[in-house]
C-alpha cells in the first residue's frame, strides 16, 4: 500500500492546519492568560532566514519588520484573525514589559531550578532553547540592576555564564522552533500566578550565580 501525491499534499496540507492551529491557541494563551504581547517573527530553514536578507544576523530569531504584535489581552478570536495574516511566523515575547530574563546555560538551569524549588522561593516561568540556555523569567528591571546585584553579592567578578535580557530583546517562545534549530519547550510552564507578577531577580540570582560557578568550574 502506497501513498498517492494527492494524499502526501493532503497530509502536509492537514499538518500545517494543525501546526497553524497549534500557535494561534498559544498566542491566544499567551495574551488572554498572562498578559503578554507577542510579536510576529522569521524562521528559518537550512540556516537561511525567512525575511530574505542573505546576509541577516539572526536568521529565524528575530520580529518581522512589517508585522504588527498581538496586545496584551487579545482573546482567542482576535489573536487568530491577528496570527492569520502572518502564516508560518515563529512567536516571539518582547522582553523588559512584562518581565526580563536571566539567561544561563541548561545544564546550569536545570540544577538550579531542582534547588529553587526545594528551598520554596518563588519561580517565574523557565523556558529551554535548543541552543543549550535555560530562560527565567523574572520582574522587569531586571537587566538594569543585574550588575549592582552581582556586585552586593559579591559574584561581579566571577566568570560566570549569566546574562539578563531587557527591554529591546525578544525571545522565540514555545512551541516555535528558534533559528532552525528546533522547538523552544517550557521547563516550568506560566501559571496565572507567576505569569503576571514574576519574581524579583534579588531571589534568584544567588543561587543562579552559585550553580553557574560550580557548573564552570
Amino acid at each position: 500500500m502506497g501513498f498517492t501525491i494527492g494524499g502526501i499534499r493532503e497530509m502536509r496540507s492537514g499538518a500545517r492546519r494543525r501546526v497553524r492551529t497549534t500557535e494561534c491557541t498559544a498566542v491566544a494563551e499567551y495574551t488572554g492568560l498572562w498578559g503578554w504581547d507577542v510579536v510576529p517573527g522569521a524562521r528559518a530553514v537550512s540556516g537561511q532566514c525567512s525575511c530574505g536578507d542573505p546576509a541577516c544576523a539572526a536568521p529565524g530569531a528575530h520580529p518581522l519588520s512589517f508585522a504588527e504584535p498581538v496586545p496584551a489581552g487579545a482573546g482567542l478570536d482576535d489573536a487568530v484573525k491577528a496570527w492569520s495574516a502572518y502564516p508560518g511566523a515563529a512567536l516571539l515575547l518582547p522582553v523588559g514589559r512584562a518581565f526580563d530574563v536571566i539567561e544561563v546555560a541548561e545544564a546550569a538551569g536545570r540544577r538550579a531550578l531542582v534547588r529553587l524549588e526545594r528551598m520554596g522561593l518563588p519561580l517565574g516561568p523557565v523556558c529551554a532553547t535548543p541552543t543549550g540556555r535555560a530562560r527565567f523569567f523574572v520582574a522587569p528591571g531586571a537587566a538594569a540592576e543585574l550588575p549592582q546585584l552581582l556586585y552586593r553579592m559579591g559574584w561581579d567578578d566571577a566568570d560566570l555564564d549569566l546574562h539578563c535580557l531587557g527591554p529591546g530583546a525578544h525571545i522565540t517562545a514555545p512551541p516555535s522552533d528558534l533559528g532552525g534549530l528546533g522547538p523552544v519547550r517550557w521547563l516550568r510552564p506560566p501559571t496565572l500566578d507567576t505569569a503576571g507578577a514574576p519574581p524579583q531577580a534579588r531571589l534568584l540570582l544567588g543561587t543562579l550565580a552559585y550553580i553557574c560557578h560550580r557548573t564552570h568550574f
